[in-house]
């Protein structure tokens, strides 16, 4: 009796090691590539997506740098780069709606050479 106890009891703490490890490690991963992004050093993105073994297009959604998206992120930090890298990478169904073009000629990054990579990708 003492036995099953004790393994239920180990389980249930390594389970919930697990799971707070996992969050630690999206935000970690999210944190560095917002950094990556703002540097505009393409290769450290892709080598980290790569080690990561995640895609961009899988959590383009999920990652919030500043309050903005990855795309928006390069656009304001001037990242062309690595925005022209996350553009490409992604869908095209993800910039056809042209929401990251009036965001950017919204606040003030009309001059973005981003701007057409955006365009020329989803075909505006």
């Amino acid at each position: 009796m003492k036995l099953t106890t004790v393994l239920v009891s180990a389980s249930l703490c390594i389970a919930s090691l697990s799971f707070s490890h996992n969050a630690n490690a999206d935000a970690q991963l999210a944190a560095s590539l917002c950094e990556y992004v703002a540097a505009d050093d393409k290769g450290r993105l892709r080598k980290k997506l790569k080690s990561s073994r995640v895609k961009i297009r899988n959590i383009y959604d999920a990652i919030q740098c500043n309050g903005n998206n990855l795309l928006r992120h390069a656009i304001a930090s001037n990242a062309a780069g690595a925005g022209e890298y996350i553009v490409k990478n992604l869908p095209k169904s993800a910039l056809k709606d042209g929401a990251d073009i009036s965001w950017a000629e919204g606040n003030g990054h009309s001059g973005s050479p981003l701007i057409a990579v955006i365009k020329a990708r989803a075909g505006l």
